[in-house]
């Protein structure tokens, strides 16, 4: 949400030192610390690789600490497999103020000497689960008119965005100290837990916004697959494969002959009793990883091809 410090850039390279970008293939899952942006993260990990492309698969805030999938190379393919998949977090709620950005980089805005009991807390927490319709905070980036909210916030300008609906399977409260109270969510894509936070202390009358918050998962991801920057290590061992984002979706065998048409961008014939009816699925020839599409009245559909060699 807010510029990256100056103190976070890379420290510069003489031009004639800089290491040859190189084909890099993989996930790298990242504990990302607070205060760095994804952006930032991003960079440390393809320099540390030498890789010739990266990107992440749904930021998370410089206040926000937690998983941060990292796509090097092929596996950018597989991004929005990682964005659609469910998240899980940990969050700490400040209750007696609410500010302008839904946790603690903002100015408060409004404040109350009431506070909540953990039962009321306990008790509303039902109210906030299953498809709910949320409104986004204002500092967010999603985009209105071709302009991001958080930078017509920034620039004064009245922010109104639409409720939409999200997916929130879980919220459970975990621990509770009169001022402040700490909270598991699972959740869906677009789901805002700065927004929950800001919702609860509004439905309790006592306001509230987000004091600290942890990602502990991101689709098939977990904090037992993650490394932190201090830890990072260029073994090729460090890198999951790139199909580990499609885990979620079936796998099909084809022959050479079937994976070079889906090179090619063109359907095959799905056979036999154990292959897929409908929905997406991936293709590997002898364990590697081909292409990506969906299935329609018994073929596979290419969207995505790979070119992991093999």
């Amino acid at each position: 949400m807010t510029d990256a410090p100056q103190n976070e850039r890379p420290p510069r390279r003489p031009h004639g030192d800089r290491p040859k970008k190189r084909d890099v293939n993989g996930w790298i899952i990242l504990d990302k610390g607070v205060g760095m942006t994804s952006t930032h993260a991003v960079a440390v990990v393809k320099r540390a690789f030498s890789a010739k492309k990266a990107g992440h698969a749904g930021t998370l805030d410089p206040l926000a600490s937690g998983i941060l999938p990292i796509a090097l190379g092929e596996a950018t393919k597989t991004v929005p497999f990682i964005m659609d998949g469910r998240k899980s977090y940990v969050f700490t709620v400040a209750w007696g103020a609410e500010t302008n950005t839904d946790d603690t980089e903002g100015e408060i805005v409004e404040r109350t000497d009431k506070l909540p009991e953990a039962s009321e807390i306990e008790a509303l927490l039902p109210r906030f689960t299953g498809s709910i319709q949320q409104v986004p905070p204002r500092f967010s980036a999603i985009k209105i008119q071709g302009e991001r909210a958080y930078d017509l916030a920034r620039e004064g300008e009245v922010v109104e965005l639409q409720a939409r609906t999200v997916e929130i399977d879980r919220l459970a409260l975990i621990h509770h100290d009169g001022n402040r109270s700490v909270i598991e969510a699972d959740c869906g894509k677009g789901t805002y837990v700065r927004a929950i936070a800001r919702d609860l202390g509004r439905a309790l009358g006592c306001l509230g916004h987000i004091a600290a918050l942890r990602r502990t998962r991101v689709g098939p991801f977990s904090e037992h697959d993650a490394v932190t920057v201090d830890d990072l290590t260029t073994d090729p061992a460090a890198l999951r494969s790139v199909d580990t984002a499609l885990s979620e979706i079936p796998s099909i065998a084809v022959s050479r002959d079937m994976a070079n048409r889906l090179m090619r961008g063109q359907s095959i014939i799905l056979r036999g009793r154990e292959a897929p009816l409908t929905g997406k699925a991936y293709a590997t020839c002898n364990g590697v990883l081909v292409a990506v599409g969906d299935i329609e009245r018994g073929e596979l559909v290419p969207h995505r091809v790979f070119n992991l060699g093999a």
